[in-house]
């Protein structure tokens, strides 16, 4: 879904942007009749007031969207996002921009985001911005069609979204750019030595595959490795019914790679970018891997199943494996990957694991600044030992129920030695209920926080 500012400024309204403590400064600049208006209305620059003020001829003057005080806003990812959604359909400007005018031009495009694929007639950008001045069109829509991008490919049932469409969603992106693409697929994936992709994917009618993108010749090497497990059942330790309902979203992980691929390769960033996919089906049938198996995995490393439910550090596993053999300067792995997170953090604050404490410090305060809220937890080395059973060299699903996001992460550690800068993200990708500018559904977590970090240390082109 490609999402975009208005055509043209002809005709648009203004859209002036006033807090309770602004109104009354506002207000002795206009005409006596509109501020008897605005008093009549009750209106007082509450957070999320919409306001028309009509004009001598009866039409729309402008607008007012009250911007609340620091606290209010404080308690909501996007302020402006609710404004779009109650405009009539046209083209609005903002004036007097209370803040950023790129982070709000991005909200207003996010705000704009419905998911159309089986509701074609359903458009959601009737009120369309005029980019403000000083904005760049082509940044904000980039980033805003990236993120629109992931929440695609996270909406679309597994029935449309399974391992060959999402390797197919993942071909366009790369001809679309311009990059290189390389499937392993299948029992290929024995013969080159990824054998836990292969066993947690073999089960399903469509074969397990790894997708592997390459873009860009010059600057760091940044590589993006994430889960695409397109279903999970939770294999042959199978999973409640109502645990099952949301699992056509356990490949957020990879669609929030892809959204992030897209905004370097839209954006021209100037790196040597690598994106991993490990794309499977935890599906069951008479192949299917079991509890108390032990796989070997590309590293070497042996790991006892104790719960095939615990998939996506399988998968992971063999793609980070991989990506360390060339050691590259940075490694983010996304992952919708623990239970254990949400009961941590819920849907909203993503953890984020980091050894180096530079990265992570910038990560953080990255993701309060573009409003793409992450949070650190500890790789905890006292709990390493809960990830060794003993009987092999890991454990896919560490017994006691504690602290199953660091384990889940430590896990994943044990497969990266050589990369110079690595982040794991343990990512929900959805919004239960609607909020300004998210609606419920699908949504790309982190990847504009890891964009703003790569650009911010390594520029820009031109």
């Amino acid at each position: 879904m490609s999402i975009s500012f208005a055509d043209s400024a002809k005709g648009a309204v203004d859209v002036h942007i006033v807090g309770p403590g602004g109104l009354d400064d506002f207000l002795k600049d206009r005409p006596e009749v509109d501020a008897r208006w605005v008093r009549s209305s009750v209106f007082t620059g509450a957070l999320g007031q919409v306001l028309r003020v009509p004009s001598q001829d009866g039409g729309t003057g402008y607008m007012l969207y009250g911007w609340g005080d620091a606290a209010a806003r404080g308690r909501v990812q996007y302020p402006l996002g609710s404004l779009p959604g109650r405009l009539p359909e046209g083209s609005y400007r903002l004036a007097d921009l209370p803040d950023d005018a790129e982070a709000l031009s991005l909200t207003w495009l996010l705000a704009g985001y419905t998911f159309r694929k089986y509701r074609e007639t359903e458009d959601g950008q009737k009120a369309k911005l005029v980019a403000p001045d000083g904005v760049d069109a082509d940044r904000v829509e980039a980033l805003a069609t990236s993120v629109a991008l992931t929440r695609d490919l996270i909406n679309t049932p597994t029935n449309d979204m399974g391992p060959d469409q999402l390797e197919a969603a993942f071909r366009a992106l790369g001809k679309e750019f311009d990059a290189d693409v390389k499937v392993i697929k299948g029992d290929a994936l024995l013969k080159q030595n990824f054998p836990m992709i292969h066993a947690v994917g073999r089960a399903s009618d469509q074969e397990p595959r790894l997708l592997d993108m390459r873009w860009g010749t010059t600057g760091p090497t940044v590589t993006l490795v994430g889960k695409g497990v397109c279903f999970d059942t939770g294999g042959l330790n199978i999973k409640p019914g109502n645990s099952m309902g949301l699992m056509k979203k356990d490949m957020g992980g990879s669609a929030t790679t892809i959204g992030l691929a897209r905004m370097i390769m839209a954006l021209d960033l100037p790196v040597r970018l690598r994106l991993l996919v490990p794309a499977v089906e935890n599906s069951i049938s008479a192949g299917a891997f079991r509890p108390g198996d032990i796989l070997t995995s590309r590293k070497g490393l042996t790991v006892e199943i104790n719960n095939t439910d615990a998939e996506g550090r399988l998968v992971l596993a063999d793609a980070l494996a991989y990506a360390d053999e060339e050691a590259p300067d940075y490694m983010f792995c996304m992952a919708t990957l623990t239970g254990a997170a949400r009961v941590a953090m819920g849907p909203d604050v993503p953890p984020f694991f980091c050894d180096q404490d530079d990265l992570a410090g910038e990560l953080q305060a990255a993701g309060a600044r573009v409003a793409d809220p992450i949070w650190r937890l500890p790789f905890w080395d006292g709990y390493e030992t809960r990830i060794e059973p003993g009987i092999a060299d890991l454990d896919n699903a560490p017994s006691g129920g504690f602290a199953g996001a660091i384990t889940a992460a430590l896990f994943l550690r044990r497969f990266v030695e050589d990369a110079k800068h690595f982040a794991h993200f343990d990512v929900y990708g959805w919004t239960p209920s609607p909020r300004p500018a998210r609606p419920k559904g699908g949504e790309c977590q982190a990847a504009r926080a890891i964009f703003d970090v790569l650009e911010q240390r390594h520029g820009k082109t031109g």
